[in-house]
């Protein structure tokens, strides 16, 4: 297959992270012809193994990072706004304990934290006696709590991808790209799928391909203009350690911190690491050593002991990160950077690679892509519009109460659905979910989960194996069975 040369793209984004697919749903609605290729599934690398928050990122205040910090702390309210369904505030607990930082450092972070960002519906920060509480340790007696959000990381990805898609981009997955070279003034690029070899052609190219940017790089026979680091972060799953429904914010003797989530209902997520060992394994898996590190955090501050059989689930992602000189990698900025090629002269097609960034920024970072690119027109436009499904307003901080109007509606729809399965419809979906909710869902795989969903992941969300619905889509796989997987497995096979 080769796209005529008399229409190229105007703008391909090689990489399907939530950096490639902001791009590429702001530029499909700025009026460009976009074509996204991603190797593997939609958010399959980094972008589905971070630590699930929208965020400032409280940490980084110390290593003066207020620019990044003001930036994520601004765009919480927005994303919120754009995807109810996927993004909830949630309250972060910070326990005052002897190894971490004194009361009056934490506090004045905390001050900051409030001001910086343009806090307007989230609640502000508070002391807290605790004493026992969330199933603290009896003599972690105080503590500040604070306020951030969380995210579906992998389906907000999926959600970029599809507005994109709906707002005219091609997006193509399992489509890896094999060769790239300037031809006049577009971009020539090979890429192997399912279908077979494939060339396309395009104005411009934005290399997002995140922890594969270099080797994007060289297939360009581009310049890599920077020193590059490859961080792993690393989490772990265990049995949910306390009913309260905020988070942990956890200080450790190394000076470093970690989170611990209520996290599907019934677990707690524990994480992150920063570890640059052994960083070339592909996909990326969280080292023994990192989950003893993850374990022991836990115990240090939980009653409840929690040892290497409680760990029901791992993960872990690359971050690509700038190398700013810092000697510790959790010291590494977050920030991001784009740096611009333009070949051997200013009239060539330009391409664009994006280095780091985080999941809280990837709206902003979109739109200062486009604007090194030069696209002008409709700057701005994702501000204000929301994700598919996400098109109705919160009425405050309480995501049942949020939830309710749309799962009566469901309800209505599909009135033998069990009220569990109408409201992670309702959660994971938003108002995309009236348009396959009906009487008769088709078979049942397990789990409430129906032929009728499989299929609204198939032909709308680009799914091909159980891996994209189990783990990426949903996470589901925490509760299917071997044989329920099986099931499914044969239920692709048949709709494909």
């Amino acid at each position: 297959m080769d796209r005529s040369m008399d229409a190229p793209y105007d703008l391909a984004v090689i990489g399907g992270g939530v950096n490639g697919a902001a791009i590429a749903r702001d530029a499909a609605g700025r009026g460009l012809s976009v074509l996204l290729l991603e190797r593997g599934d939609l958010a399959q690398g980094t972008s589905s193994a971070s630590t699930k928050l929208i965020h400032g990122g409280l940490r980084y205040l110390e290593h003066r990072e207020f620019a990044l910090v003001a930036e994520g702390l601004h765009e919480r309210e927005i994303l919120w706004r754009q995807a109810p369904h996927i993004i909830w505030p949630m309250r972060f607990v910070a326990p005052l304990v002897p190894e971490g930082r004194p009361w009056w450092m934490l506090r004045s972070g905390l001050w900051l934290y409030d001001r910086i960002g343009g806090r307007k519906a989230l609640p502000p920060t508070r002391r807290v006696k605790l004493a026992g509480r969330m199933g603290l340790q009896s003599d972690i007696r105080r503590g500040y709590e604070y306020s951030d959000c969380w995210v579906d990381d992998a389906r907000l990805v999926v959600l970029l991808a599809r507005d994109a898609a709906d707002r005219g981009a091609e997006v193509r997955t399992r489509c890896a790209v094999t060769a790239m070279r300037r031809e006049g003034h577009l971009w020539r690029i090979e890429a192997r799928s399912s279908e077979g070899d494939e060339t396309f052609h395009a104005a411009m190219t934005v290399n997002a391909a995140g922890p594969q940017v270099g080797q994007l790089l060289d297939l360009a026979h581009a310049p890599n203009p920077a020193a590059l680091r490859r961080v792993r972060g690393s989490h772990i799953v265990v049995p949910r350690l306390h009913d309260d429904p905020r988070a942990l914010f956890l200080q450790l003797p190394d000076g470093r911190v970690c989170f611990a989530i209520p996290w599907q209902y019934a677990f707690t997520l524990i994480g992150t690491t920063d570890s640059e060992d052994n960083v070339d394994a592909d996909p990326p898996h969280a080292s023994e050593a990192e989950i003893a590190y993850l374990l022991d955090a836990a115990n240090r501050h939980f009653r409840r002991q929690i040892s290497r059989e409680d760990v029901v689930w791992t993960f872990a992602g690359l971050r690509l990160l700038a190398d700013d000189g810092s000697g510790k990698p959790e010291a590494a900025t977050r920030g991001y950077r784009l740096e611009l090629d333009r070949g051997s002269d200013r009239h060539s097609a330009p391409l664009l690679s994006v280095l780091g960034g985080k999941i809280t920024t990837h709206r902003t970072l979109a739109e200062a892509a486009l604007d090194r690119l030069g696209v002008t027109d409709n700057a701005g436009w994702t501000a204000t519009s929301a994700l598919p499904g996400g098109d109705f307003t919160p009425d405050g901080l309480d995501e049942a109460d949020n939830l309710a109007p749309l799962e009566q509606e469901i309800h209505a729809q599909a009135q033998n659905l069990s009220r569990p399965t109408i409201h992670r419809l309702a959660r994971a979906y938003g108002t995309e979910a009236l348009g396959f909710v009906r009487g008769d869902m088709g078979r049942a795989i397990g789990q409430g989960f129906t032929e009728a969903e499989l299929d609204h992941l198939i032909s709308r969300e680009w799914a091909q194996t159980v891996d994209d619905v189990l783990w990426r889509r949903s996470k589901l796989g925490l509760w299917f069975s071997a044989e329920e997987a099986a099931v499914l497995e044969s239920t692709i096979r048949q709709m494909s």
